[in-house]
């Protein structure tokens, strides 16, 4: 197997392994359940992906149902298979329907190149499953195409939805299609010199990149993955770097999709640095649904951080309603290609419990990283890929590895106040207080007369705020729906002393945890 160059090496890093991916009701104090405790918990889905909450996971490091499909696994480093698989996801799915989430991203799982590279300096294995070596066969590292439909159907059952990563883009690292006499000249490759400078004919990290502007080569791709997702029930995908493939490729993608799974299937794209304008392009193509906002994570570090103006970054929350109607973006704090935020913030778990906060009061669809949500620190890469912590619970690989249940309440307070507030899923902004370290902003949606109020701390004093009553609050007496923050309530006025590194969101109703265990008709 011929391994990259130290040039290559150096595209790598610096394109960031973009061909990697490139993305409870009362006080939380109280909310402390450990996780195995949680196995009921369900919260009915809806079916507008606009009210979703995302929870991706790559697979191989999140449970491990299945030993006898370990091939070369080694647990202590960092670039081999660690053993997780599909029967692993779905033994622990309970775990992630605890949260409330309503949908769950999984990485690509067709058979990936057999050996490693080593580019990165240690070798590295298809672990992350973005190194296709056979679009039409499961990897059987994962599991089955059985076991894909088990998790499907187990989801289902639960009111979650399945995100399917894919890849068009390129094929692994000396796979078999570059030596096979029908596939051969499909593919733009850095031996042949034939890679381009522009996003669509580049070598992403030097990857044999696919000519999907030629009909055979795309026909090809997209039998395969449609027809996965039609034998097995998924509902959308993921698409892995999509700016690098043509507009009328995606075009005839929308349309085939459309026939062949129907208009709800969903699809979310990955541009690299994508946010509203930079989206528009797939958006004004009808050719995504949905694309990942990669500004909000270091907004949200900076401000945390007090590296910006408060006003900045009110700013910039306002900024992300300038999205085509109808199309929408996803926000993260974390993801396989980036830098952990918690990380980021120097492991402080009350900042990041912030930023939670903001995550989960901004309109978007709020993608979780997996592990974040029990502090799974999450470093630089590729220690933004470690296990999913699993504490004192006997599940590899990662058994033993502490996990914060507290900060894990805190997630499911806040999916579940999303959930019944519409203001802060599609809500419209307007900031309120944006000087100092403390940020105020209402969120109000019209069409259900709901007003939510959040304010977030970052400092370290106390700052006593006082903001006016939304007119759809009425009367009725204004609570902390986050917390117990105690609050002075005139006729047109509230006042409160937000605590340093703390918050509150304010509304005239309480939460309302819904723990059935129904899936909607769609």
């Amino acid at each position: 197997m011929k391994l990259p160059t130290m040039n290559r090496f150096t595209t790598w890093i610096i394109l960031a392994l973009i061909s990697c991916g490139a993305w409870l009701c009362g006080s939380m104090a109280t909310a402390q359940q450990p996780a195995q405790t949680q196995a009921n918990t369900t919260i009915t889905a809806r079916s507008d992906w606009a009210d979703a909450v995302i929870y991706f996971v790559m697979i191989d490091r999140f449970a491990d149902g299945d030993p006898t499909n370990d091939i070369n696994v080694d647990k202590k480093a960092k670039g081999t298979f660690h053993g997780g698989d599909l029967k692993g996801l779905t033994q622990q799915l309970d775990d992630i329907a605890g949260l409330g989430v309503t949908a769950l991203w999984i990485t690509p799982v067709v058979k990936n190149i057999d050996g490693f590279v080593t580019g990165a300096g240690f070798p590295d294995w298809a672990y992350h499953g973005y190194w296709a070596d056979d679009f039409y066969r499961l990897d059987p590292r994962f599991g089955t195409e059985d076991d894909l439909k088990a998790l499907v159907d187990a989801c289902h059952r639960k009111g979650i939805k399945v995100l399917l990563d894919v890849v068009y883009n390129h094929a692994g690292y000396n796979s078999h299609y570059l030596t096979d006499p029908k596939t051969k000249d499909w593919f733009r490759t850095e031996d042949k010199g034939t890679c381009g400078n522009d996003d669509v004919t580049s070598c992403v990290s030097g990857l044999p990149d696919f000519k999907t502007e030629l009909p055979e080569v795309a026909n090809f791709l997209m039998t395969a993955h449609l027809g996965l997702a039609k034998r097995t029930g998924v509902d959308g995908f993921r698409l892995d770097t999509a700016k690098h493939v043509t507009h009328d490729f995606w075009q005839e993608h929308r349309r085939r999709v459309r026939e062949t799974l129907g208009n709800n299937f969903f699809l979310i794209g990955e541009v690299w640095g994508g946010d509203p304008q930079v989206l528009d392009p797939w958006f004004a193509g009808n050719e995504l649904d949905a694309g990942f906002d990669f500004a909000f994570q270091g907004n949200v570090v900076s401000y945390l951080l007090g590296r910006g103006r408060t006003i900045a970054f009110d700013r910039y929350l306002k900024s992300r309603e300038k999205i085509r109607p109808g199309y929408l973006i996803s926000h993260f704090l974390s993801s396989h290609d980036v830098p952990g935020t918690l990380y980021l913030l120097n492991g402080d778990v009350p900042l990041f419990r912030l930023a939670a906060i903001l995550q989960m009061t901004c309109t978007g669809i709020p993608m979780i990283y997996y592990g974040e949500e029990v502090a799974r620190k999450g470093g630089d890469w590729p220690d933004n890929r470690t296990d999913m912590p699993w504490g004192n619970r006997h599940i590899d690989p990662g058994a033993g590895v502490q996990r914060d249940e507290s900060l894990r309440a805190d997630y499911q307070h806040l999916i579940a106040m999303r959930r019944a507030h519409p203001a802060l899923s599609h809500g419209i902004h307007t900031g309120l207080i944006t000087d100092g370290d403390c940020l105020v902003f209402l969120q109000r949606d019209a069409s259900s007369k709901d007003a939510v109020v959040v304010a977030v701390n970052r400092g370290s004093t106390p700052v006593s705020i006082s903001f006016t009553r939304p007119e759809e609050w009425g009367t009725d007496a204004a609570k902390d729906i986050l917390g117990n923050v105690p609050i002075t309530q005139e006729s047109t006025m509230i006042h409160v002393t937000i605590q340093p590194k703390d918050a509150g969101i304010f509304s005239s109703r309480l939460t309302q945890c819904n723990s059935s265990n129904q899936r909607e008709t769609e």
